[in-house]
């Protein structure tokens, strides 16, 4: 008998929130930053990673706290191109990045001057890693990442449309779609780089998001048979709330796994756990302000055809 209801609740049971008042509000302030993330990956444009981008990525460790500026001159003298160099996690760890050389023997050769000029720069440097992708790898790499991106958001798209009612599946592609280009944005103006890593937390991010929408719309379709009369709005706001405990549980479970992961997992994890703890709260929202608003929209004359709002009496007779 104790444990017969669970003894926690992010929401009241009765919860009655008005989710569809602020449906135009949601839509629009969603769609302005969709157009916004899609200029911003193409004017700064994304912050690619050496998978995508090519060139060498070497990790170096200093004996003492590197000297950025006598590191980067250093380089800068060796005539092998624009080089990035940059702290990664603490003062004595350093980044250096070069454009791609040409071929394995020109990459060798660049590598080995770097190492010269670093001991030389600062005297028992350590060479932790080196990394090279060459222009075709590269080229190859992000066309494949796209593709997998491209066929994941198809392979989502058809489960759901031969699962529900066109409205439920246009609502949940369109839903996507600007889940995606947020996330994206959410790259381009952090700077995170836009790696393999990153296509990985945008994949999860999109399976995560179409449970979600199933979730929220097999509760519709379910209150859809259950209540003949009552309004859609009403009934997509009932929906909402009923399954908000079970949206809002899982997304904080998810979220307290990723959480930590960007704050403790080193630079190596951020990218991917920044990415995700953005996707998680993105998803979330947007089952709730985007998706339920499309699915009015498209089937308040539809789902609903010739139905007028219930009277009390009938609404006190039906249990609404």
């Amino acid at each position: 008998m104790f444990l017969a209801r669970p003894l926690f609740r992010l929401v009241p049971d009765d919860t009655t929130i008005p989710f569809m008042k602020g449906r135009k509000l949601g839509l629009a302030f969603s769609v302005i930053l969709s157009v916004l993330s899609v200029v911003l990956a193409f004017y700064p444009g994304l912050e690619k990673g050496i998978d995508f981008r090519g060139g060498i990525l070497m990790e170096v460790r200093t004996a003492q706290p590197a000297d950025l500026g006598a590191i980067r001159t250093g380089i800068g003298d060796l005539g092998l191109g624009e080089a990035g160099v940059q702290e990664f996690g603490d003062a004595s760890t350093v980044l250096v990045r070069l454009p791609v050389q040409g071929d394995e023997a020109a990459t060798q050769v660049a590598v080995n001057q770097v190492r010269a000029t670093l001991e030389q720069v600062s005297p028992g440097a350590r060479l932790l890693r080196t990394e090279a992708v060459g222009n075709r790898v590269s080229d190859e790499l992000f066309t494949g990442s796209m593709i997998a991106l491209g066929l994941s958001m198809l392979a989502m798209m058809a489960y759901i449309w031969f699962r529900f009612e066109w409205q439920f599946a246009v609502g949940a592609i369109a839903t996507l779609l600007l889940e995606t280009t947020k996330v994206i944005g959410f790259l381009a103006v952090t700077r995170i780089e836009f790696s393999l890593t990153t296509v990985a937390a945008v994949l999860t991010i999109i399976g995560f998001s179409v449970n979600d929408k199933v979730v929220v719309y097999d509760r519709m379709r379910e209150n859809l048979r259950r209540y003949k009369t009552m309004p859609l709005r009403e009934l997509i706001d009932k929906s909402i709330n009923e399954t908000l405990n079970r949206t809002l549980g899982t997304s904080m479970t998810l979220l307290l796994s990723a959480l930590p992961l960007a704050l403790f997992g080193g630079d190596t994890l951020a990218g991917f756990a920044w990415t995700m703890v953005f996707g998680i709260v993105a998803t979330t929202t947007s089952s709730i302000f985007i998706a339920a608003p499309i699915l009015l929209f498209l089937g308040e004359n539809r789902l609903r055809r010739g139905t007028e709002a219930p009277s009390p009496a009938t609404r006190a007779a039906s249990g609404t």
